[in-house]
């Protein structure tokens, strides 16, 4: 074999070892920080009844803590991916996760709802950049592989945050109080930001893009602008996110006031922190049961079945013991999480090939902002009423889903008639 032939094998080995390293390194890295991010936003249902204890709050006092911060991580999540596009991922990845972990580092020193309230809000636009980042460094380096399980690796890791971080908390809680316990995942939080930032330059991924100057460049930017969103089905889009809105309203209206209806049946903070768990470990098991049931039994009796385990489930454990409600939470958290599963996996349908990442990021948006407004709302009616009266609102809210699943059927049949 001459050399010159043998020298570049060699080069085309390692260029593929460097390859697979960066793949590796993005869906670990991007896994990591999904699975902090979500334990930063679902620890706070833990934190929720303790504040409202301590600092005698209002049940819609509660709601806007809640909302604070997931209504800050909505509104920025297409900002941030347009930031990214100036200054890369890696910068506001690891700078996003910093502000969130120096944000739980402060709640230590809280001393009341509007210190709270300020907290949140700045961690919550810290852990903005979560999403969309993390899923655009994992789908750009496996492009050319099994970017769909690579997906799938890095949601599953969520799911595994918020079922750690809330259970790991409870027991620094348990022992310490709340502020030892939000102080360490502040530590944690920051601790991450530094190392994700070492690992990703080191490995060359998420930096600041090249931006070439020319009649080439113009014109990609000027057909990025008249892109827009890239949705072709506006019917289709509408109806899916109408849906996502409602479904994310009731689960994260559940999930706020899960806690209190705990306290009711007797159960102290390790227990509230285990309800939470067991909860969330359903959730993570809903995804892979519906993705399966999607692809064999459709989309539209999928949503429907989870919609139903979610609605009947919250009215069915109302009146029971606490012992029997823990037993029933993983089947619920099946319905909550199972869901969202099924509409995440049906927005390509909608949007053209070539403006999924912003079409992604308006239905993400959409989603978040009905699960950030809810705890407000639903606050406010637990203060005119009482706990179990706006949980059974929360069940409605996840019925009525059902009926609208109806409106999908011709969207969905023509989605296949495009793609056949």
């Amino acid at each position: 074999m001459p050399h010159s032939e043998r020298l570049n094998e060699t080069q085309q080995k390692i260029l593929s070892v460097k390859n697979l390293k960066k793949r590796r390194g993005a869906l670990c890295i991007g896994s990591g920080a999904h699975f902090i991010h979500d334990g930063f936003a679902d620890v706070l249902y833990l934190l929720l009844p303790l504040w409202q204890a301590e600092f005698a709050l209002s049940l819609t006092q509660v709601g806007f803590l809640r909302t604070a911060y997931s209504g800050a991580m909505a509104l920025l999540q297409v900002p941030a991916g347009m930031l990214a596009e100036r200054f890369g991922e890696r910068l506001l990845l690891c700078f996003g996760t910093l502000v969130t972990g120096l944000a739980y580092l402060s709640l230590g020193s809280s001393g009341g709802h509007l210190t709270l309230l300020s907290i949140l809000l700045i961690g919550g636009a810290g852990s903005t950049v979560q999403h969309a980042l993390c899923s655009s460094l994992i789908s750009q380096a496996y492009e050319r592989g099994p970017r769909r399980e690579a997906l799938g690796v890095y949601n599953f890791a969520g799911d595994l945050g918020k079922i750690a971080v809330p259970f790991l908390v409870a027991m620094v809680i348990t022992g310490f109080g709340w502020r030892w316990g939000t102080t360490s995942i502040g530590v944690l939080g920051i601790s991450c930001s530094i190392i994700a930032y070492l690992l990703l330059t080191r490995l060359g991924i998420g930096a600041q893009p090249v931006v070439t100057v020319g009649s080439k460049s113009t014109n990609n930017k000027y057909t990025l602008q008249k892109r827009g969103w890239g949705i072709k089905d506006g019917r289709g889009f509408a109806v899916l996110s109408i849906i996502a809105i409602l479904d994310s309203a009731a689960r994260s209206g559940f999930l706020t006031f899960l806690p209190f209806l705990m306290v009711s049946k007797g159960a102290d903070v390790g227990t509230i922190g285990f309800a939470l768990a067991v909860t969330f470990a359903g959730g993570a098991t809903g995804k892979f049961i519906c993705g399966f049931l999607a692809s064999k039994f459709g989309i539209i009796h999928t949503v429907i079945l989870t919609e139903a385990i979610t609605c009947f489930g919250i009215a069915i454990i109302l009146p029971l013991s606490l012992n029997l409600t823990l037993v029933l939470l993983p089947l619920i958290g099946i319905g909550l999480n199972g869901t969202s599963s099924v509409l995440y996996g049906t927005v390509s349908d909608f949007i053209t090939s070539k403006s999924q990442a912003r079409g992604f990021g308006l239905f993400y948006t959409l989603a978040i902002g009905g699960g950030a407004s809810a705890p407000v709302l639903f606050g406010v009616l637990s203060d005119f009423s009482n706990v179990e009266m706006t949980l059974k609102v929360i069940a409605l809210v996840a019925f009525t889903t059902i009926p609208l699943c109806k409106l999908l059927i011709g969207p969905l049949a023509q989605a296949d008639q495009r793609s056949a």
